[in-house]
């Protein structure tokens, strides 16, 4: 009898073992998230100067000036005498994503070297199919509790990867500049901008066609953060 108690001991104690470091690894995540979306709160709000510099096959453009309001956690304007291209996701679908920790699982997938700072891979993947989210995955600086790298596959937009590089704003998660890496195939490009990527290779120049990413980058200058700005501003109104 006492053997048996013993063997039964063993055989919890070692399945209790196998499941701890995926919980511990799912805590860890959740913690790291969770001070993520503190620091990002900070800025309830902010106006930025950007300067955007488009490089995609089809599309010849020179770099634009901008205007760019936010608002948590997903209230979001443009204002520029120019078109403007800029993903919306790496303005607000975090902090969007990080709002509700019970419409996702977290995982951290592992480590890696972003720059100098060795950041902790976090994988998000939303618990319901009503979302557009398919996969979140993060890069996370665990001592700045910072976001230097973000990959977010959606289904209206396929895959954007964003790189952060933060200076003068870092305590509100602000950062100086955004490297967008998108898919040129699901992107929505604007029908004004007369752009095809979608026309046959008898039209398209084969480099072009071999080029199925596209880069934004985006410098942000001039930051007015927590100035107040009412929701009715970022309300589209007819001439």
């Amino acid at each position: 009898m006492k053997a048996n108690l013993f063997k039964l001991s063993v055989a919890v104690l070692i399945c209790l073992l196998s499941y701890t470091p995926v919980w511990s690894q799912q805590e860890t995540a959740n913690f790291l998230l969770n001070k993520v979306y503190q620091k990002i709160q900070k800025a309830n709000d902010y106006s930025v100067n950007a300067h955007i510099k488009v490089d995609m096959p089809f599309i010849k453009m020179l770099p634009v000036d901008a205007k760019i309001y936010f608002k948590q956690k997903d209230k979001f304007k443009v204002e520029s005498k120019s078109i403007a291209l800029i993903p919306l996701q790496g303005f607000d679908q975090l902090s969007k994503m990080l709002s509700d920790t019970n419409q996702f699982t977290s995982m951290i997938q592992g480590s890696e070297q972003v720059g100098n700072i060795t950041t902790k891979i976090i994988n998000v993947i939303p618990l319901y199919d009503t979302t557009d989210l398919i996969l979140g995955k993060l890069w996370v600086d665990p001592v700045r509790y910072l976001v230097l790298k973000l990959q977010i596959t959606t289904k209206s937009s396929g895959t954007i990867i964003t790189e952060y590089e933060y200076g003068t704003q870092a305590a509100y998660s602000l950062p100086d500049a955004m490297v967008f890496t998108i898919d040129v195939k699901k992107f929505k490009i604007p029908k004004i901008m007369g752009a095809d990527v979608h026309q046959p290779k008898s039209v398209a120049n084969e480099k072009q066609e071999e080029k199925k990413k596209g880069k934004i980058v985006v410098k942000l200058s001039n930051y007015l953060i927590n100035k107040g700005i009412e929701d009715s501003f970022f309300i589209n109104k007819k001439q």
